[in-house]
């Protein structure tokens, strides 16, 4: 596995990152945010004894899920939906005001998550995951595959920079998750809101596309709100 460098990633402000999913994505973006000089603390279900050889790697702290807000900036919740509901309770009953935290997750009915009635109703699946969750969310790197994030990082200005779609209510939040995949070597776009945020989706144009910034705002706009057969339980 490629070992993301320095040289595709800008100098940021320094943060505390906790990360709670060690999948793909969530091992991935440990990556690229140790590379990027972030202190990142990661956990997932197993527990941190699992994670020795990504702390290894990375740098990462292993950590266990209650752990992994604590100090936080930034808190990247990358977990299949379907095990949303089951994160321990109060998981952010502690942390300060103004913690941002990211949802990276897709509702896939048919191929992992199962029938989600709310959703399947009409409510947005971050919307889904802010209720379980008991804080507002910022959604991005949810229709990125976990290779690009490896092999797609280039340097600010480089016409070969995708770009990544952020939608999000709180304009800080956004601000601060912008310039964190800003750090790590990819682009992005404001897309709005967080009911804006079924743009993004499975199914919708922008999903999977890996882009620079003017396909990615127009991949957004070409979006419609109806679920293909294939995204619906």
């Amino acid at each position: 596995m490629r070992r993301p460098t320095r040289s595709a990633t800008r100098k940021v402000r320094h943060m505390k990152i906790g990360i709670i999913g060690a999948g793909n994505i969530g091992g991935n973006l440990a990556r690229l945010l140790t590379a990027a000089g972030h202190d990142v603390a990661i956990a997932n279900s197993r527990g941190p004894e699992t994670l020795t050889a990504l702390a290894e790697e990375t740098g990462a702290t292993p950590v266990t899920v209650e752990q992994a807000p604590r100090g936080a900036r930034v808190v990247i919740v990358t977990v299949p939906l379907r095990n949303v509901p089951g994160l321990p309770a109060g998981l952010f009953a502690d942390a300060p005001d103004d913690l941002v935290v990211i949802d990276t997750g897709n509702y896939y009915p048919q191929q992992r998550d199962g029938r989600i009635a709310e959703i399947e109703d009409g409510l947005l699946e971050s919307r889904w995951t802010e209720r379980h969750l008991g804080r507002p969310v910022v959604k991005v790197f949810n229709g990125t595959y976990a290779q690009d994030l490896l092999d797609r990082p280039r340097p600010a200005g480089d016409p070969d920079r995708i770009a990544l779609p952020v939608a999000g209510d709180d304009p800080e939040a956004k601000r601060i998750v912008r310039e964190l995949v800003d750090g790590i070597g990819f682009d992005t776009v404001d897309a709005g809101g967080l009911d804006d945020s079924w743009r993004q989706q499975p199914g919708k144009p922008v999903y999977g596309v890996a882009a620079g910034a003017e396909t990615v705002r127009e991949l957004l706009a070409e979006a419609t709100p109806e679920r293909t057969a294939e995204w619906r339980a």
